[in-house]
Parts: structure tokens; C-alpha cells; sequence
């Protein structure tokens, strides 16, 4: 470009317009240089076992963040926790929260968590989130987890229905688990927390603290589930004995409900989580109490099963997927899970249902908090940060 030199004092007002004009003209003509540069700011390689990946910020201005959906169009539903959902552009453009949410308990664990498109968003347009749900008029300090769908319209939420309220409330603000997972057949799993001070009913029948549940999109029971015939059993249950379950996934290849549990001080599990079984807590734990002390009978018992895999110490486990895309064809079938202490983004590899390789990502490259990954249409992998300023990155195959 020619160096240009303006004489301002010669000018006549009409030729100082003119280039004033043509001086912006020029900006404008140079931004996209100066985009690429700001783009490339936020844009990391980082080295793995099997190759350099290129990690990429695509979205900011978020607060805790603990779900996210892709949309049809490429657009993705993020959840807040604090109590609001957006629309965030492909480009990255954060919209204003959607309206028509239910009343939510916003506090410690709590607010408004998962998300999922219904299997038949094509032409439903519905949505299933789930959130911490507080009880009606002077008992408002009780709440639980509890799952609502409702109708995507542009910005809002309509006809919003509940389909579970976990039984029963309690004061707490620890522990809402709250993964939410489509079966096959199409039914719903919703993970749920013991809620931190009721540990011992994550071992009984008559609640839903401690437990996966099982339901139709409707909210009705399926009647195969594992105790519709149990007397005093709540129809629901489809497995007991957890903590705090934050990451739940379907094995593609075996069909089968994967979950991630939070441990106490150590035992973080993953967990193959079949019908009508008992996981352990906290009768058997790899755990101890905050501070030291014995938890429980061990790490074995009769009639309770093992994790498949588990961290001592914790690395507090969050969300995690099966990576079934084609930009990585060497993490095909590979668990991604993402961690909140470790601030790691961990990759598991499989042999069947047998963990035979750990490999940990990120934790220098970005030192944040990961709540929640998620594999795009587009075949990219994409992590959700949960901080108080939550990101959403953008893993992609390192361009050569």
C-alpha cells in the first residue's frame, strides 16, 4: 500500500471529508488482516500422543457453564448455572437468555445444569434440561433435581412440563448429579446425587438420592425397569449405591449407560451401569472422608459391583463422551472426560470394556476448570469451561 500524507491545513472542508472517508474505507479494507491476528491469539497447538491438535477459543463471556447442545444449525444451547440458557452462534455470538424457565434453587451445586435436544427436535422442537428444583412456599430452602422439557420458539421456552422431581427434597445445596443421556430405545437416564448429607439412602429403594433413573420422554415409567415390581421401590430406579454421578454417556458399540461418579477424598469410578445393580456407596469405596478416615466396610463387598475404572487420588470428573467422528480417527471410541480439579481434559482408550491407556490434555494449555465436553455435527470436539468467566473451546486436528 503507498504511504498517503495528509496536509490538513490546505484542506478544504470538503476534501478532509473525502478523506476521512477514504481513511476508514482503508480500516475497514485491513480488518479482516487484524480479525486473523486476534483469532490466531486464541488459537493453541498443542502436542498429544498421537498428534498435535489445535485448541481454539470460540465463545467468552459466559458464567459457569454445565451444558451444551448442538442445534440443528450449528448453534449451540449452553446452560448457566446461575440460572439462564442462551443461544450461542457457530460464529461464537452469545444471545440474550431464553425466557420461560422454572423457578430454580441457584445456589452451591445447584441452578440450572444439563440440556438435551429431544430425539425428535426435527419436528418437535422440544428440549430436556434438567435443574435444581426448589420446594413450594415456606419449605423453599428444600430442593432436589428435577427435569423439565419445553418447546424451543426463537428466544423462548414454551409449554414447559416436569417430568421428574427427585423425591424426596432436602436442604442441601451438594450433590444434584444431573446428566442426562438418551437411550437406544428412547427413554431418558437422569444421573442423580446423594445430595452430600444423605448418603446411607443411596443404599435403599424408597428415594431417588443416589440414583440413575429411568424414564419415558413423557415422564411415565418403562415397565422394564428393574424394581417396577419391588414393593416399596420407587418404579424409577434403574440402579443404586452412588455418590454423585456428572458424566453419563452410551457406550457405541456395547449400547450400554457409562457413568462418572465423584468420590469423596480419592475414588473418582467410571462405572458400566447396568439395570437393577448396586454400585457400592458408600458401603465400598477407593475413597476417604475430607480430612482422612475409613468410609464404609472397604473396596469390596459381595452383590456390589467395581468400578471399571477409577482415580486415586480424585480428578473430580465431570462430562465425558465416546469420540465416534472422523477428524480424529485415532481417538475413534476413545472416552473424552473432562475434569474440574485436575483442570484436565483426560482420553481414555478402550479394549473392549477394559481401560488400557490414560492420556492427560490441557491442563498447562488452558488450567481451567472443564466441566462438560461434547463432539459437534462437524465431527470437532468441544469443552465448556466451568468458571466464573466459562469459555467454550474448540479442539480441531492440527493443520500441517
Amino acid at each position: 500500500m503507498k504511504r498517503i500524507t495528509f496536509k490538513l491545513s490546505s484542506l478544504k472542508l470538503k476534501t478532509l471529508k473525502l478523506s476521512t472517508l477514504s481513511l476508514a474505507l482503508c480500516l475497514v479494507a485491513s480488518s479482516p488482516a487484524i480479525y486473523a491476528q486476534n483469532t490466531s491469539a486464541t488459537s493453541i497447538s498443542v502436542k498429544t500422543e498421537t498428534g498435535n491438535i489445535q485448541v481454539k477459543t470460540i465463545a467468552q463471556g459466559l458464567e459457569n457453564v454445565w451444558g451444551m447442545a448442538f442445534l440443528p444449525d450449528g448453534s449451540m444451547l449452553v446452560t448457566e448455572r446461575a440460572g439462564r440458557m442462551r443461544i450461542v452462534s457457530a460464529a461464537g455470538k452469545v444471545g440474550e437468555p431464553l425466557t420461560g424457565l422454572p423457578p430454580l434453587y441457584a445456589k452451591g451445586q445447584g441452578g440450572l445444569l444439563d440440556v438435551v435436544l429431544a430425539p425428535d427436535f426435527a419436528s418437535s422442537k422440544k428440549i430436556y434440561f434438567s435443574y435444581s428444583e426448589p420446594a413450594e412456599g415456606d419449605a423453599s430452602e428444600l430442593n432436589s433435581t428435577a427435569v423439565s422439557f419445553a418447546t424451543l420458539n426463537g428466544n423462548k421456552l414454551e409449554n414447559l412440563s416436569r417430568v421428574f422431581s427427585q423425591q424426596p427434597k432436602i436442604n442441601s445445596g451438594h450433590h444434584f448429579g444431573s446428566r442426562l443421556v438418551w437411550a437406544p430405545d428412547g427413554t431418558l437416564f437422569i444421573t442423580l446425587g446423594d445430595r452430600y448429607s444423605e448418603k446411607d439412602s443411596a443404599q435403599t429403594l424408597d428415594n431417588h438420592l443416589g440414583k440413575v433413573v429411568r424414564i419415558n420422554a413423557d415422564g411415565s415409567v418403562p415397565q422394564e425397569n428393574p424394581f417396577v415390581n419391588t414393593a416399596g421401590a420407587l418404579p424409577e430406579i434403574w440402579s443404586i449405591g452412588h455418590r454423585n454421578m456428572q458424566g453419563a454417556a452410551i457406550n457405541p458399540t456395547s449400547k450400554v449407560l457409562w457413568t462418572g461418579e465423584h468420590g469423596p477424598q480419592g475414588g473418582d469410578e467410571l462405572n458400566i451401569d447396568e439395570a437393577g445393580k448396586n454400585y457400592g456407596w458408600p458401603v465400598i469405596t477407593y475413597g476417604e472422608n475430607y480430612g482422612g478416615g475409613k468410609i464404609g466396610e472397604g473396596t469390596h463387598k459381595a452383590g456390589m459391583e467395581q468400578p471399571v475404572y477409577k482415580w486415586v487420588p480424585s480428578i473430580a470428573t465431570a462430562g465425558f463422551i465416546f469420540y465416534t467422528g472422523d477428524k480424529f480417527p485415532q481417538w475413534q471410541n476413545n472416552i473424552l472426560l473432562a475434569s474440574l480439579k485436575e483442570k484436565t481434559l483426560v482420553r481414555l482408550v478402550l479394549d473392549g470394556d477394559k481401560i488400557i491407556k490414560e492420556e492427560r490434555l490441557l491442563k498447562h494449555e488452558l488450567g481451567q476448570r472443564l466441566r462438560s465436553v461434547v463432539q459437534g455435527p462437524d465431527g470437532l470436539i468441544y469443552l465448556v469451561t466451568d468458571e466464573a468467566k466459562s469459555k467454550i473451546y474448540q479442539i480441531s486436528p492440527q493443520q500441517s
